[in-house]
């Protein structure tokens, strides 16, 4: 079993920062074969990957973050952040990290993030 606890987001305004984390906790074994990524769902939309990191280091964004979001992994390989620049207010939404290995999904508990513009 993997416990997934996310920390920081919040209140930010238009043009600010924050930085996002994810610590994965459990089976040694199944973090270190877990994809993690981010995802977030705003208000009347459907939820979407934000950014993911594979196992093996591989990144990838959504067209919408790209140039703004970066997404990395710890040393230990147990804690994922989302280092979120230059945030809009169409960034509102409830973040959530998702983890995937040995066949299992994990997911983060979710915090709500707001961009005030």
């Amino acid at each position: 079993q993997v416990q997934l606890v996310e920390s920081g987001g919040g209140l930010v305004q238009a043009g600010g920062s924050l930085r996002r984390s994810c610590a994965a906790s459990g089976s040694i074994v199944s973090i270190n074969y877990m994809d993690m990524g981010w995802y977030r769902q705003a208000p009347g939309k459907q939820r979407e990957l934000v950014a993911g990191i594979s196992s093996g280091g591989g990144t990838n964004y959504a067209d919408s973050v790209k140039g703004r979001f970066t997404i990395s992994r710890g040393n230990a390989k147990n804690t994922v952040y989302l280092q979120m620049n230059s945030l809009k207010a169409e960034d509102t939404a409830v973040y959530c990290c998702r983890g995937v290995a040995l066949g299992r999904l994990y997911w983060g508990q979710g915090t709500q993030v707001t961009v005030s513009s």
